[in-house]
């Protein structure tokens, strides 16, 4: 908790602060790697910092935690970081990589307000940043202490017992532990990082959504093959990890791997669901629908999934499989692409509708896929009634999904 006199000097200068801190972090981030390049070689995902969008995380991250830590009311300061503790214990990150951060943190915010950082200003925001470190470092020590392991001891090497292809840019990928032993439990929605060493030596890391961790000899993932190219005028690189796996892993060969981690979670509640995703978004669908379908779950259950066609939906006959497994679900497709296929009430041509999915107010729904997709059917979900709480979703790579309050890994 910030002192009194911290919190009115942050109180005081968080629209200061935050007017600068998209001009704060790229100079950290530049400043930390320079003296310590192995992080960006080995740690952090080079794409989105090549892109900006791990620092656009950073400084949403750091806002929302100076803005939510000064407020009149009770900060729930746990679950506004849990989404970082998990991703920072799928990354093994310990507690003595936090004073890294800070010291290049704080340089760069002298660097940037130059003489507008006092000491009084500077002591005040160090408060800020110790007290949401501690925090997290307490969150992760949980997580871990889950497994019983230590930060440098959520990685294992896992077998690949089989590879599928899914559609034309994806393949799924079956791990096992190469004893044959069970592996750790997971939950459904949770996922696994990835560490692989690339031509260049870096061995950079990367989180996949487990699709069938209810089998508790193995656990499955998978990966879809992302080429270069160019997004809203914006160049946007190619995914290193996610093009080596497709090329270059198959059946017998061994995945560095961490634990399960991630705070999407499907809750064992009775109320109605609504999965929605689009794209590869489906992998945390399928593995709820996995654990539903095993556990004999009765709930109601709505999935509506979105694609470009049915040739580049991924896991598609499993997603109707599952869907008939369960009692009460039903299943809506949307493509952009049906070919010569006809429309039918479950089919459809075009943009995702929630009106034909018949959407509960009640219903607690999960949510994935890519963030414009997510944003606007987050909108139509108000326009149904559905309380912004009932509304849980993932995103693949970091969080700048401001509006929640909520930010991915430092």
């Amino acid at each position: 908790m910030l002192s009194a006199t911290a919190a009115e000097t942050v109180r005081s200068t968080l629209p200061i602060i935050g007017s600068r801190i998209d001009e704060i972090t790229p100079i950290f981030y530049r400043r930390m790697f320079a003296a310590h390049p192995e992080l960006e070689r080995d740690l952090f995902n080079r794409g989105n910092q090549a892109q900006g969008d791990q620092q656009r995380a950073l400084a949403g991250a750091i806002a929302a935690y100076a803005t939510l830590v000064v407020s009149e009311e009770q900060p729930d300061v746990d679950a506004l970081l849990s989404r970082i503790a998990h991703k920072h214990a799928s990354l093994g990150i310990a507690p003595d990589q936090y004073p890294i951060v800070h010291q290049h943190l704080f340089e760069a915010i002298a660097q940037v307000l130059g003489d507008a950082a006092t000491p009084e200003v500077v002591t005040a925001w160090d408060e800020v940043y110790w007290d949401m470190a501690h925090t997290l470092i307490r969150i992760e020590k949980g997580l871990y202490s889950r497994f019983g392991v230590a930060p440098e001891e959520v990685w294992q090497d896992l077998v690949v017992i089989e590879r599928r292809q899914e559609s034309p840019d994806t393949v799924a990928l079956v791990l096992a532990r190469r004893d044959g032993e069970p592996l750790q439990q997971a939950q459904p929605g949770q996922y696994i990082s990835v560490q692989v060493t690339l031509p260049d030596g870096a061995r950079q890391i990367r989180q996949y959504s487990l699709t069938r961790a209810p089998d508790s000899r193995s656990w499955g993932i998978t990966v879809k093959a992302v080429p270069a190219g160019v997004v809203d005028g914006t160049p946007v690189p190619a995914g290193e990890v996610s093009n080596f796996l497709h090329d270059n892993v198959f059946e017998g060969d061994l995945l560095h791997c961490s634990l399960p981690f991630g705070d999407l979670v499907l809750e064992d509640r009775a109320d109605p669901l609504l999965l929605v995703s689009a794209g590869i978004g489906c992998t945390p669908i399928i593995g709820m629908l996995h654990h539903l379908a095993r556990t004999g779950s009765d709930r109601p259950v709505t999935v509506v999934h979105a694609d470009r066609s049915p040739a580049r939906h991924a896991h598609r006959q499993e997603l109707a499989e599952l869907v008939q497994r369960i009692p009460d679900a039903r299943l809506h497709h949307w493509y952009e692409d049906l070919g010569v296929r006809p429309t039918s009430e479950t089919v459809q041509r075009g943009r995702i509708d929630l009106d034909a999915a018949h959407v509960d107010p009640e219903a607690q729904v999960y949510l994935c896929g890519p963030l414009p997709f997510m944003e606007l059917v987050r909108g139509r979900l108000a326009g149904h009634g559905v309380p912004e709480s009932h509304i849980h979703y993932e995103i693949f790579g970091p969080d700048t999904w401001v509006p929640h309050a909520e930010s991915a890994a430092v």
